[in-house]
């Protein structure tokens, strides 16, 4: 049988603790017999959990020879990882076994080391923080989960549903793991990323900058078709200048800014209204309805219809 050793940090998040125990405790091989053992682990005697204090069967001897670790997130994502946390969690690492966390259980997994040099997720309001913290690492804020084979991550909350899934695809095959998701009332894959739920109320202006005035005025005509020739002309300036100027001060070029305001503006019409995807298509800007599936696609992970059906 499967050993899942669950660890409980330090204020750790409820939910992200339950979703490993739920779906792997309810995991039925098609003879019947239970898929997993769970081990639920905790650094010390009692783990601060927010709403209740934790007390854990096993302490961090029980991540010896289990055959997969699951790091639940904490709160507190600036909190330093205790020495025997880190050396446990390499020791593992070391003898083979399959490393996950869950949501910000992804800073204590990265201040051990061995996702440096790896592509990696979190909860995408903390995907800046990680890759500021852990430069070493390739952070996608835009997907539900990394399987990076050895060591996984997953985005916040109910990604860590979809992680679960997929570790029970991989160990079973989707015949177990497609009746686990039934059991959770989940779907087996659920369709785009995590770049869908990601919330920009109006894409970033930096407040006091010499471009704050320009920003302003390409958020008011997102529906025209501008160039950056006609940018440059609006701002009074040479479009090399334009070009180095949003680089330093917003860290992209007009047009990708002005594509981002775009997307952002058709989520909102998308999400407040019943305008047909085509008109909404044309009120942001876009020359096709063609044109704005594609870009609305690459960027958030779903079709305008799919995320209407999701946020409306």
């Amino acid at each position: 049988m499967h050993t899942v050793a669950v660890l409980a940090l330090d204020r750790v998040i409820p939910f992200d603790l339950s979703t490993p125990i739920e779906v792997f405790t309810r995991t039925r091989l098609p003879d019947g017999r239970p898929g997993y053992q769970i081990r639920v682990c905790a650094e010390k005697p009692e783990i601060d959990a927010g709403v209740f204090t934790l007390r854990a069967p096993w302490g961090l001897e029980g991540l010896k020879g289990a055959d997969t670790i699951i790091v639940p997130g904490t709160a507190d994502i600036a909190a330093p990882l205790a020495p025997a946390v880190r050396d446990a969690l390499r020791s593992a690492a070391a003898d083979g076994t399959r490393i996950a966390s869950i949501c910000s259980g992804t800073f204590p997994l990265a201040a051990t080391g061995l996702l440096d040099g790896l592509r990696a997720t979190t909860h995408w309001i903390a995907a800046a923080q990680l890759a500021a913290a852990y430069p070493e690492i390739d952070v996608d804020p835009d997907v539900l989960y990394v399987d990076n084979g050895q060591f996984l991550t997953s985005a916040g909350a109910a990604a860590g549903l979809d992680l679960c899934l997929h570790m029970i695809r991989r160990d079973y095959g989707s015949a177990v793991a497609a009746d686990a998701a039934r059991l959770s009332v989940m779907p087996l894959e659920r369709e785009g990323g995590q770049a869908q739920f990601i919330v920009h109320d109006r894409t970033p202006t930096p407040q006091g900058s010499v471009l704050e005035p320009l920003l302003s005025w390409l958020q008011d005509n997102l529906a025209r078709d501008l160039t950056l020739a006609d940018i440059a002309a609006y701002d009074g300036t040479s479009t090399r200048t334009l070009i180095r100027r949003f680089r330093e001060q917003t860290g992209t070029t007009p047009l990708q800014w002005l594509q981002r305001a775009r997307i952002r503006q058709a989520q909102h019409l998308l999400e407040t209204t019943s305008h047909p995807v085509e008109r909404i298509g044309t009120q942001v800007g876009f020359g096709s309805p063609t044109a704005f599936r594609d870009r609305f696609k690459r960027t958030t992970g779903v079709s305008p219809h799919a995320y209407r059906r999701a946020f409306s």
